[in-house]
């Protein structure tokens, strides 16, 4: 029986994420996989955005606090 409770991976092209959710990778885990690409872990926590080289997917972490380079 499917998770109903999973979202379609590669659905929306624009994500918010928190601090919670990190390590970042795309599709995240709470993404159904079946159909989508090899999951890649994103560099988000320096520059607090990220895009997915697979499809594209933007990920912005809302509650960015940027590390100082």
């Amino acid at each position: 029986m499917a998770d109903t409770n999973s979202i379609e991976a590669s659905a929306e092209r624009y994500y918010e994420v928190t601090r919670a959710d990190l390590p970042l990778s795309c599709p995240t885990p709470a993404m159904k996989l079946w159909n989508s690409h090899p999951r890649v872990y994103l560099p988000i926590e320096s520059t607090g955005r990220a895009q997915c080289p697979y499809c594209s997917a933007v990920y912005v972490l809302v509650d960015a606090r940027v590390a100082d380079t």
